[in-house]
């Protein structure tokens, strides 16, 4: 994505590859309007802070320019309207819950899902400002798998239960090596490794590129994109998101309050609608 308690775990990450998430075109008693909508939007912006305007009242929250959120906040969009596209080409069956699709390629063997978007982002990060030593994700299983150590040659040796790391390819750290290592990680980590491994964030001190999560199969996890607050301390964020099957990693809708759509009041143990999921008692996480 063999045996004993390690498959067991595996067909949780696998089950959730032939899983598709349905949309929530309707949600409790408030139906979508994208006319209210619009005056959020600057169809003419590439990136997801000059894509969303704010509210009134509201200022976005600012971070240092090479933090991870500076990089989150300024990741290019494709032009508005484009479409969600799966893996295989074609497109996704409902087009009505994003407001822009993220710059990012799908790869065409169908693992890149909604976490794995995630991982490679934050990997991508970690690798473009020289950070390649923070780049490592547990298995489902639980065992750690740094980049590090797979471009020193080490792969995964599984056994029953047990993984062990034995090296057996020749050393090599470019980047062509690197996308073979995160689809190693898509293969055996997913929501449920994401969901024990990470830190929980109470909902009070949640910043931009915390994760909204629920782990499982099947699972799902949402990123969050921007960040704005008002006077009274109260916070909205903008949401993305990759899917199942893979496809392109999309900027959502707030399709349960059109008023305020795209942005998002967040809570925890909240029952939170995104697009083509509910979470229930939501549970949000941050990368180390």
């Amino acid at each position: 994505m063999k045996k004993g308690l390690f498959v067991l775990m595996l067909l949780l990450v696998t089950a959730t590859y032939v899983y598709t998430i349905q949309p929530n075109i309707k949600s409790g008693s408030t139906t979508f309007s994208a006319k209210k909508t619009n005056r959020f939007i600057n169809k003419d912006s590439l990136t997801i802070h000059t894509r969303v305007n704010l509210p009134l009242g509201y200022k976005r929250v600012t971070y240092a320019r090479q933090s991870f959120k500076t990089y989150l906040r300024n990741y290019t969009l494709k032009p508005f309207g484009s479409k969600i596209i799966n893996y295989d080409n074609s497109e996704y069956y409902w087009q009505g819950g994003h407001i822009g699709v993220l710059d990012i390629a799908v790869p065409k063997n169908g693992l890149q899902q909604c976490a794995d978007a995630l991982i490679r982002i934050r990997s991508e990060y970690l690798w473009d400002n020289n950070r390649k030593d923070e780049i490592g994700f547990n298995f489902t299983s639980g065992h750690y798998c740094a980049w590090l150590k797979y471009a020193q040659g080490y792969r995964p040796k599984i056994k029953g239960n047990k993984v062990t790391f034995h090296k057996t390819e020749v050393a090599d750290s470019f980047k062509a090596n690197f996308y073979k290592y995160l689809n190693l990680i898509y293969m055996y980590s997913g929501t449920l490794s994401l969901y024990n491994e990470l830190k929980p964030v109470a909902a009070r001190d949640l910043q931009i590129g915390d994760m909204l999560i629920r782990g499982g199969s099947p699972g799902h996890i949402v990123m969050l994109g921007d960040e704005a607050i008002n006077a009274k301390g109260e916070k909205l964020f903008l949401l993305f998101q990759g899917n199942t099957p893979a496809q392109s990693v999309h900027l959502v809708k707030n399709l349960e309050d059109a008023s305020l759509s795209p942005w998002y009041a967040l809570k925890d143990g909240a029952t939170i609608p995104v697009s083509n999921y509910t979470f229930s008692s939501a549970k949000f996480v941050r990368f180390k």
